[in-house]
């Protein structure tokens, strides 16, 4: 059943309307799965086989008497340790949390799929707090590329992005302040949605603010939209939520790009100096928009590099994570992280609220700008993957990750709605991931768009064989892990 792994979640969902296998089947090649993945990747903090198994034969028979429970019933489903899930612990990559407890809720995105029957596999890597675009922490170590295990996985949700791309499960919940869904996605070869902010409600809030998104990694985009139909419902938890979407976003995917104005932004306007490999592969995939109808022009939305005024948000809200920490606690932290709380500390009110306005005027630009074009498409990254183990590349010159991402956190700032499509691989054979940026409360264009680069081949990568002979570097996560 180990084909079962390369299915996506509409058709393992297809199959098990049709019985050709069960989700029995499902998980077990899931869970077969990542047990022979996590030594070489190191995806998970948490597997939980008879939780999961147990779900799976509740949904087999649900399926058996023509009754399943929602969308996803029977489907293998995995969690960023930044989400709570009831009865399991949250430790969000730091030796801070106590690894004993147990939730007593789900997050909402955690809680609608649990209320359509979906599977859950076990909770995935993050570095920790979520904290910068790589996934590595003091708690659960190093998590790798599948392409190149020397390489990184991307952050910060990280062991999501590889789970996915291994088969370890179709779907997975990722969580992204600056780029964290969108980042680990283009770096593994996946899809990833940053939601308009909203769209997916939040619980506990996050220290970082209205930056913070919850989104869906999956194989492909349709997969998403069905994720999205999924976790997309308002909570009374979440007073920042939106409301009810007015449709279905799987409804939404067909229609294809005829008429769509594109922007067509290669480096921000000359800001960003993007690798040959990403610039070439990102512009065959929109030349390819073009000849499906799309109105493409080279165009670049206006606006300088924020950096300074997301630092000032990303770094107070980091210091607000460990304000109670005492001195013991602040020791077992990551270095990087200890050191940007302490940045973080220092900035005062008039400091924060000079970078909200920083933001207002950003996403105000984007407004305009979205009056004309209907959507924005640039590189993800301007790179591929590099060395596992650091925060930015070696030589690069740079001090925080922020110096590899500057088109994704701009529109973190701005709420907009982002996706990561992979569209072909570099000359080392690492994935090139392209973003496409619409409006706000645009998610289905955004959908759409990348829908329809998949269903014309021009989206997509191999899977990943990295791992056949990988040399392990963590043991396998099991349910009696903390």
């Amino acid at each position: 059943m180990s084909e079962l792994t390369e299915l996506t979640a509409l058709r393992l969902v297809d199959g098990y309307h049709k019985g050709e296998f069960s989700p029995v089947d499902a998980t077990r090649a899931a869970l077969d799965r990542a047990d022979r993945i996590q030594p070489a990747v190191n995806a998970f903090v948490r597997l939980d086989a008879d939780e999961a198994l147990t779900r799976a034969g509740e949904s087999a028979e649900r399926w058996r008497r023509g009754e399943p429970a929602g969308l996803l019933d029977g489907v293998p489903v995995t969690v960023k340790d930044i989400l709570l899930m009831r009865g399991t612990p949250t430790l969000r990559g730091s030796r801070t949390t106590d690894p004993q407890g147990r939730s007593d809720e789900d997050a909402p995105s955690v809680a609608r799929l649990r209320e359509h029957g979906a599977v859950f596999l076990g909770k995935t890597t993050t570095p920790e707090f979520g904290w910068k675009g790589v996934t590595d922490s003091p708690l659960s170590g190093v998590t790798r590329n599948p392409y190149d295990v020397s390489r990184t996985a991307g952050g910060s949700s990280g062991g999501s992005a590889a789970a996915v791309a291994l088969g370890a499960g179709p779907l997975s919940l990722g969580t992204d302040g600056g780029g964290s869904v969108r980042i680990p996605a283009a770096f593994c070869g996946i899809f990833g949605l940053k939601p308009t902010y909203g769209r997916v409600p939040l619980y506990p809030a996050s220290a970082f603010g209205t930056l913070a998104h919850v989104g869906p990694m999956t194989r492909d985009a349709a997969d998403a939209a069905l994720m999205l139909d999924v976790i997309s419902g308002p909570d009374a938890r979440d007073w920042s939520a939106l409301g009810p979407v007015g449709g279905s976003f799987v409804d939404a995917l067909e229609g294809g790009v005829r008429g769509l104005r594109v922007a067509y932004s290669p480096s921000l306007g000359g800001q960003v100096a993007v690798r040959p490999g990403v610039a070439a592969a990102v512009r065959r995939a929109v030349e390819r928009l073009a000849g499906l109808g799309a109105y493409v022009t080279e165009a670049d939305p206006d606006f300088t590099d924020p950096v300074d005024a997301f630092h000032t948000l990303w770094f107070s809200g980091a210091a607000r994570v460990t304000q109670h920490f005492g001195p013991h606690q602040r020791e077992l932290l990551d270095p990087g992280l200890r050191e940007i709380c302490g940045l973080g500390a220092r900035f005062g009110a008039l400091d924060y609220l000079a970078a909200v306005d920083v933001r207002m005027e950003l996403g105000r630009r984007m407004g305009r700008f979205h009056e004309s074009y209907d959507v924005l498409v640039t590189p993800t990254l301007p790179l591929t993957a590099f060395e596992a183990g650091a925060e930015v590349p070696k030589g690069s010159g740079q001090r925080r990750w922020t110096g590899w991402t500057p088109f994704t956190y701009p529109f973190n700032m701005t709420q907009q709605p982002a996706a990561t499509v992979p569209v072909g691989v570099d000359a080392d054979g690492l994935p090139v991931g392209l973003q496409i940026v619409a409006a706000r409360h645009r998610d289905d264009l955004v959908l759409r768009t990348a829908h329809t680069l998949y269903e014309a081949g021009a989206a997509g990568v191999a899977s990943p064989t990295a791992t056949a002979t990988a040399t392990p570097t963590s043991p396998p996560a099991s349910a009696s892990a903390p």
